[in-house]
């Protein structure tokens, strides 16, 4: 008998999908807890750029206005698929108690949820979507083969500023958030020099920015990032789907889990790259 279409059907309505795959996904990925996240049913999502604003300018009373145009443009995204495949038994794949469908969803969430921040924090090819890695950022070197002080960050944020963005975040990698987060303020002090945040005493903020972690940026790198200039788009027919046909003879399901993701980076200029001297 021929393969087909029939041979596969979705196994979880929905909203299911949602809550075991698209939510959990959302929240493991620190790419998507650093950016805007949108969502789109089309194939390709445009995010408006402003290249040049329009010209204001202080008038008399009863004077024309001087009219002046904005200069548009448009970042599009076109999402990118990440898919997951997993093997189960049919006795857990036909159970359908929540604790069952959650394990199926679980792995793949965080398979799927590693290679987005993998493509994200990276330049990875085709058909990956093109990540940090691949833009022109604000890139500048500390000086130093460690990490001594939080002046490069200082630098960071009024650079972002300087082009009219706010830096919401700073990423990096373990190696180098424990680095940073051993600096004392001074030679005889036993004070951290980053800043706990009093609302979530685990977290890290320099300079008030919050300082996220993540073993996909590259070690003697740490990104900042303005949520507002940065998009992380999920396409949202968000799939999971189960074939008992591929391992029918040991009477196991494939359940594949799929996702539509691309990265909108609209404005550049405004991530900042500090990188550690080589």
């Amino acid at each position: 008998m021929a393969l087909n279409t029939t041979n596969g059907a979705a196994i979880l309505r929905p909203e299911e999908v949602n809550a075991l795959l698209v939510q959990p996904v959302q929240t493991g990925s620190v790419a998507v807890q650093v950016s805007t996240l949108a969502s789109t049913g089309s194939n390709a999502y445009r995010i408006p750029v402003v290249e040049t604003d329009p010209v204001a300018a202080f008038v008399d009373e009863g004077d024309e206005i001087t009219p002046s145009d904005a200069v548009l443009d448009e970042a599009n995204v076109v999402p990118s698929k990440v898919a997951g495949l997993t093997i189960v038994s049919r006795e857990l794949s036909e159970d359908t108690s929540p604790e069952a469908a959650a394990a199926v969803g679980a792995g793949l969430a965080r398979d799927i949820a590693t290679r987005i921040d993998e493509a994200y924090f990276g330049d990875m090819a085709a058909p990956a979507p093109a990540g940090l890695g691949s833009i022109t950022a604000n890139s500048f070197n500390t000086g130093g083969t460690e990490w001594a002080d939080v002046d490069p960050f200082v630098e960071a944020i009024f650079e972002a500023e300087n082009v009219g963005a706010n830096l919401t975040a700073f990423v990096a990698n373990p190696a180098d958030a424990l680095a940073l987060s051993q600096l004392k303020e001074s030679t005889d002090s036993n004070k951290p020099l980053l800043q706990p945040d009093a609302t979530l005493p685990t977290k890290r903020a320099i300079q008030g920015v919050p300082l996220y972690v993540s073993p996909h940026v590259t070690a003697g790198v740490v990104w900042g990032v303005p949520q507002a200039r940065v998009h992380v788009v999920v396409r949202t027919d968000a799939r999971i789907e189960a074939d008992k046909s591929v391992y029918f003879t040991s009477d196991r399901v494939a359940v594949k889990g799929t996702m539509r993701v691309g990265f909108g980076f609209a404005h550049e200029a405004a991530v900042q790259k500090i990188n550690l001297a080589a």
